[in-house]
């Protein structure tokens, strides 16, 4: 899949809002309203802005992250608000959808998260190495003699698999520590953690949860005897291999891999080391509120990949006046970072079916910073497939609606 590399020229601020209202790409009219906050107005767009369909974007985005939101959603806004060699900043990265596709699009990337898991996930996949290497790499291992493992582990995955499983992170720690890991062990490290656990034989794992979404061993032994299963062994070889082919099915942009891109796992509140002035777009979700947990849900990913999140770096707000002190603080930050023709689309999910609106709370911390609210702009799902792949309704209890929140600097 070629990605677009030139886009048009940036819209003004009033360009935006005409082509927000004239947007009928998927048969339907925009419905617009507008909400009072402090002594202005702000603009409402309701609309499908981009496709619902699954796996709609580049292959190389294909791997599970908590909390995630398609690569159509970045794209929306990088074609309309920047041109190739722009900066793109995520401060929450996740699993780096923002940087990636800013990345096809011929932008220069930035990306933060506290977790560092994420700059494992995101860095491989900005400077893929070939296919050739990757098969060649992975064929060399010797996966014959294995690690210790707690027992438990056993609950996912058969005795033979998990000594692959601690031979593989054996190789990485040895790479690490004598200093010949390079890109191709990052890669397949990447895709080997993504592999862990999930509902399919692509996984090395026995039928568990999505693969974005880690049990406990309690849980699984409870799901092995429901289903009456027993672990089986898997070939991770060849699980990494396929998985490798089908990141890179479709075609990267010449140049994709070219230019520094700047990592970091600092709190999004203080990120000294992007720079004043230099970003003309953030794309970015913040922690959901009350709701996800990143260190949970990832806790063999992180087991694999021996890295230690810190719990009093990664946020998990209880409360919306917590929440939303904490945006204030992140919002002065990309004040800060932001050139003064920049923008920022700043997206939360329908959260407490849809009783809080938390977009309106993003304005008011926004504003406080010193940001100008451009629009709110709400792109309606006809479903989702976390709420699908656990049974539940959709427009009751699953996230159905992107809502993201324009600013620009009050200045600009």
């Amino acid at each position: 899949m070629q990605m677009e590399l030139t886009p048009p020229a940036p819209r003004s601020k009033a360009g935006f809002l005409e082509e927000l209202r004239a947007f009928s790409d998927f048969g339907k009219p925009t419905h617009e309203e507008s909400r009072a906050f402090g002594r202005g107005m702000v603009p409402v767009f309701f609309n499908e802005f981009w496709t619902s369909r699954q796996r709609a974007g580049h292959s190389i985005h294909e791997i599970s992250y908590r909390a995630c939101y398609k690569p159509q959603l970045p794209a929306f806004f990088l074609t309309r608000l920047t041109r190739p060699g722009d900066l793109v900043y995520d401060p929450f990265m996740g699993r780096g959808t923002t940087l990636v596709e800013a990345r096809l699009h011929g932008c220069r990337v930035a990306g933060n998260d506290a977790n560092p898991l994420a700059t494992a996930l995101v860095a491989p996949r900005l400077d893929p190495p070939p296919m050739r290497e990757i098969a060649a790499r992975i064929a060399s291992v010797d996966l014959s003699v294995g690690e210790e493992a707690d027992p438990e582990l056993l609950v996912f995955f058969a005795p033979e698999t998990l000594r692959e499983i601690t031979a593989w992170r054996a190789y990485f720690r040895r790479r690490l520590a004598d200093g010949t890991f390079d890109r191709t062990d990052a890669w397949i490290r990447m895709v080997a953690c993504n592999r862990l656990t999930g509902h399919s034989p692509g996984f090395f794992s026995v039928y568990t949860l999505p693969p974005n979404q880690a049990t406990s061993v309690t849980a699984q032994r409870r799901i092995n005897e429901k289903r009456n299963q027993t672990p089986g062994y898997r070939d991770t070889r060849a699980i990494l291999l396929k998985k490798s082919a089908q990141l890179l099915r479709d075609p990267l942009p010449a140049g994709y891999a070219t230019g520094d891109s700047l990592l970091l796992a600092d709190t999004a509140d203080d990120t000294p080391r992007v720079p004043s002035g230099s970003v003309k777009l953030v794309v970015t979700s913040p922690p959901f509120l009350d709701t996800v947990d990143y260190i949970g849900d990832n806790r063999l990913r992180t087991w694999f990949c021996e890295l230690t999140p810190d719990p009093g770096r990664i946020w998990m707000s209880r409360s919306v006046g917590e929440w939303t002190a904490r945006m204030r603080a992140v919002f002065a930050e990309l004040h800060r970072v932001l050139r003064p023709d920049g923008h920022i689309a700043f997206e939360v999910g329908e959260v407490r079916k849809g009783s809080l609106a938390l977009e309106n709370e993003v304005v008011a911390a926004g504003a406080a910073a010193g940001l100008e609210p451009v629009c709110i702009l709400i792109n309606s799902q006809s479903f989702t497939k976390t709420a699908n792949c656990w049974g539940v309704a959709n427009n009751e209890n699953g996230t159905n609606s992107n809502r993201i929140t324009i600013f620009r600097k009050a200045d600009s």
